[in-house]
């Protein structure tokens, strides 16, 4: 398969920058059973999050994708639906989330590497760690943080994506292996179906995005409308540049400004993180958005809305420690992390529901079919009060 515009990697790979390769390459893709799939964005560069760079591959092909040069994606999602090609991917919730939002692909038949590993109870779950373990290949991480969005791509760069995809066949079928040997194949599957149901999504909640930054809601109200203007301000810069905020100004010198009020120069340049770049470029504009805030009423300041603590309820309470130590336990028999086998979220909703049989059990929401059989009997046991 090669062509003018189908270039290769030091490493085999094909970079694919015309929509005449890809179709081809999708083509032959079609005919095996399984894709290892993996995408790179540049959340840590742009602004807007958006996928940069698609890995594909198969037992015998590999093949890195650029969408900036191949505009029409949809054969790929044809493929990513397909219920008889298995989909593998390594972390695959971000990479789902972002095929949908920028595409409208959804994915069927999953096969997650990382999700196999924690019902393994790998000490490292990440790629790296896994591909060093079970397939002998050692990772370069040079590229870890570089700039997918950035034109042209090295071939260093072009070798490190493929690799993330080029060795998940193999590593899916040691994985595999040991699920089915351990009798967790089936938990696996209930976890890959689970995944299959992910979609994008804003905050769940209605709270604006500076009042959700760590440690905004300790600040008194003053301080408040000055870090909401500064994130309004950096918001919008970040935007039109299309850079990640960070790297317009970071958030501890943001914190910095909104309780040292400064109104000069002179003070702003006293502020740690305040460097001579961003006070000479922007330093008048952080003033602005001081200053702006300085003069809002104090009746019209933002105030931090306090929820209605939870009235005590120890009865509750002594079921999650019941259903925590039953958990816990079973962890250690299981060789599983507490986390992994079953998280405090679904004990919490466990605690709430208060089943008698397995059968309620399994009507819990948040509480796999696996889990229920692997422990379900022991969790019912701890739900009563003893003595």
């Amino acid at each position: 398969m090669t062509a003018p515009t189908a270039s290769e990697s030091s490493a085999g790979s094909l970079l694919i920058e015309s929509q005449d390769d890809f179709e081809r390459l999708i083509a032959k893709l079609a005919e095996m059973p399984l894709l290892a799939v993996d995408t790179e964005a540049a959340s840590f560069h742009r602004y807007r999050d958006r996928v940069y760079l698609l890995q594909l591959s198969g037992r015998d092909v590999t093949a890195v994708v650029d969408p900036l040069a191949v505009t029409d994606l949809a054969s790929f999602g044809a493929l990513l639906a397909d219920p008889a090609i298995e989909i593998i991917f390594h972390d695959a919730d971000y990479d789902l989330r972002l095929l949908e939002h920028e595409f409208g692909f959804r994915a069927t038949n999953l096969f997650d590497t990382r999700v196999a590993a924690q019902l393994l109870n790998e000490p490292g779950i990440g790629l790296a760690a896994l591909l060093e373990k079970y397939v002998g290949v050692k990772l370069d991480k040079r590229f870890q943080r570089a700039d997918w969005s950035a034109r042209p791509l090295s071939p260093g760069m072009l070798d490190y994506a493929a690799a993330d995809t080029r060795y998940l066949p193999t590593l899916r079928d040691t994985l595999m292996q040991r699920l089915d040997a351990m009798g967790r194949l089936e938990w696996a599957r209930e976890e890959f179906v689970l995944l299959e149901r992910v979609h994008w999504s804003v905050s769940e909640d209605d709270e604006p995005a500076w009042l959700r930054m760590k440690g905004a809601k300790a600040l008194r109200p003053r301080q408040l409308a000055i870090l909401r203007e500064l994130h309004g301000w950096r918001d919008a810069l970040a935007r039109k540049a299309d850079k990640a905020a960070f790297r317009i100004i970071n958030n501890e010198p943001m914190f910095a400004i909104a309780k040292a009020q400064p109104t000069d120069l002179a003070a702003l340049k006293a502020i740690p993180g305040i460097g001579h770049d961003l006070l000479e470029r922007r330093g008048h504009e952080l003033l602005a958005a001081v200053q702006r805030a300085l003069d809002i009423p104090d009746r019209d300041l933002p105030r931090v809305e306090r929820p209605p603590r939870r009235a005590a309820d120890p009865a509750f309470d002594a079921r999650v420690d019941r259903l925590k130590a039953a958990r816990t336990a079973a962890a250690a028999r299981l060789d599983l992390a507490p986390g992994v086998l079953c998280p405090n979220g679904n004990l919490e909703a466990i605690a709430r529901a208060q089943p008698t049989t397995l059968d309620e059990l399994r009507a819990v929401p948040s509480v796999r079919r696996w889990q229920a059989e692997a422990i379900g009997t022991l969790l019912l046991e701890a739900i009563p009060a003893t003595g």
